[in-house]
């Protein structure tokens, strides 16, 4: 599906655009990814994942590497996943951009469960990747619930979930 429908020339007018965060909390060699994935929406409703730029590092690495996707693809909101570190996720944001746009989602339901609805846009071609993205395209690929933790998938969904829809049927999603 991915391939079917991926985008190649010119983007459409985009009239939103947002970076998903999934974060990781400690910033070792073995510690997890921090996810972070662009998309925008345009004016018929389709998706479109812009970018990419997931990382392993420090809290302060991938705090500057969200603020610089912020930048470059002119995001009008950051989504980031509170569930490990809570509120310190939006203090972390804040060291690197105090004007930071950072709405804070926190997952009630199991990864399985948040995906299905993005899933469904796939199916019905409404989401384009602009360009490949090797690592977040095999974690859509390959995850299976169960699985270790997919970082980058998990920021993807987030922030697909944001942009999508009507919104009531993503309101399991919400604060």
């Amino acid at each position: 599906m991915i391939d079917e429908h991926r985008h190649t020339g010119t983007l459409p007018n985009l009239v939103r655009i947002v970076v998903g965060v999934d974060p990781a909390v400690t910033g070792s060699e073995t510690s997890d990814e921090t996810g972070i994935v662009v998309v925008g929406k345009d004016e018929r409703g389709h998706l479109y994942v812009l970018g990419d730029y997931s990382v392993r590092g420090s809290p302060l690495d991938w705090a500057k590497q969200v603020a610089w996707a912020v930048d470059k693809h002119r995001a009008d909101r950051v989504i980031g996943e509170t569930n490990n570190g809570g509120d310190l996720v939006e203090v972390n944001l804040r060291t690197v951009s105090k004007s930071l746009p950072f709405k804070k989602v926190t997952a009630s339901r199991g990864k399985y469960i948040r995906a299905e609805p993005v899933a469904a846009l796939y199916e019905k071609g409404e989401v384009h990747h602009v360009g490949a993205f090797p690592e977040l395209e095999d974690q859509m690929c390959e995850w299976l619930p169960g699985d270790e933790s997919p970082d980058r998938m998990d920021a993807l969904v987030w922030a697909i979930t944001e942009l999508a829809e009507p919104a009531e049927e993503f309101a399991c999603f919400a604060l």
